[in-house]
């Protein structure tokens, strides 16, 4: 990942006492939404915190939300969320899955990119709420010269909630900076040709390996409130693209996939169909025994895939008369996948770097 390795030198023609500068690099920063530190209360009480107070993520005015968030939603959720990652933790190395994927992604892709660009770049991964946060692996970039940033938050599709807020927290680490680099942000991929080959090639081997073919694919979405999309952020539009280009790709028509939204939260009307109602609706009332249900909104296997999807949503539709729920992962650290997330990062040095 980070790599600081190369030597400070004094610049040419400089005063013998001038401080040493590392020799000139391409910082590339990809970033995911974030972890708790751990599952007990107060982990994960700083990190909701830190996530609900967002206004990206939650839009109520701060004096009609932050009493209800302070005195009544952290006082109950933190035990709720601390089940739910517990259930999923990766107890080997004590962090969650999320962090396990983000650094093993960054891994291959740093490897990726050496092969191609040597020491003239380095990779990092951070995380916009919780650690390593963002403001931090910016510092270190720039410590270690880099006097460019491609900054890749990993979400498919555009969302105010994840992509801008991620920019956010970029833009917010470089006004800290006192020789600011240069920076690019890197925008949705929902319609790259390789990402979508790699959702395919994931559909085809999970469909290939069952032992009773799924009747349909429920291509499952993190959703958002109704009115952003009215507000005019792209998502919904972006995700429902991502459904047609897989269907296209893997030569099926409208009856053989189903896209829906999930998480929920609050009172108001979120994107629909939401995914854990319709998955019960598909068994009951359209006789669909056999399902199969991918996220392509997320770009590494998380909470909200693992517990969610493989608890909570099998668990509806099984109530509901269903009998064989295949959940195909996310592309985490795939080497299709990082091949992917290596041609968005080609395409978006160019007039920086080119391959050696």
């Amino acid at each position: 990942m980070l790599n600081a390795s190369s030597q400070a030198t004094c610049p040419r023609h400089a005063p013998a006492d001038h401080p040493k500068v590392p020799q000139e690099k391409i910082g590339i920063l990809l970033a995911n939404l974030g972890t708790p530190d751990a599952t007990d209360y107060w982990s994960m009480r700083r990190y909701l915190n830190e996530f609900l107070s967002d206004k990206r993520v939650i839009d109520y005015p701060k004096w009609k939300w932050q009493p209800l968030l302070q005195l009544i939603i952290l006082t109950k959720r933190p035990f709720a969320s601390g089940k739910a990652y517990a259930s999923i933790w990766n107890n080997e190395r004590d962090e969650s899955p999320l962090m396990t994927i983000t650094r093993d992604q960054t891994t291959a892709i740093a490897n990726t990119m050496a092969a191609e660009y040597g020491d003239q770049v380095m990779v990092d991964f951070c995380m916009r709420y919780g650690n390593p946060s963002t403001a931090s692996k910016v510092r270190q970039m720039v410590q270690a010269g880099c006097t460019r940033i491609l900054f890749f938050p990993l979400y498919p599709q555009y969302a105010g909630a994840t992509s801008a807020t991620a920019n956010d927290q970029f833009f917010r680490a470089l006004m800290d900076e006192t020789q600011q680099p240069a920076a690019r942000t890197v925008p949705a991929y929902f319609d790259h040709p390789h990402y979508i080959d790699a959702l395919a090639r994931s559909v085809e081997t999970a469909y290939s390996a069952a032992a009773n073919r799924p009747d349909i694919l429920v291509v499952s979405y993190h959703g958002m409130p109704q009115r952003y999309l009215t507000q005019g952020d792209p998502y919904h539009c972006q995700c429902q693209k991502t459904t047609r280009l897989l269907k296209e790709r893997l030569g099926w028509d409208e009856t053989q996939i189903k896209t829906t939204f999930q998480s929920v939260f609050g009172p108001e009307e979120w994107l629909k169909p939401y995914t854990v109602k319709e998955v019960a609706r598909l068994a009951k009332e359209d006789g669909k025994k056999r399902i199969a249900v991918i996220a392509p909104a997320f770009s590494a296997d998380c909470v909200e895939t693992l517990e969610e999807i493989n608890e909570e949503i099998r668990e509806s539709f099984e109530a509901a008369g269903g009998e064989d729920f295949t959940y195909i992962p996310c592309l985490n650290d795939a080497p299709d996948h990082i091949e992917a997330l290596s041609s968005v990062i080609r395409d978006n040095l160019r007039g920086w770097i080119e391959p050696a």
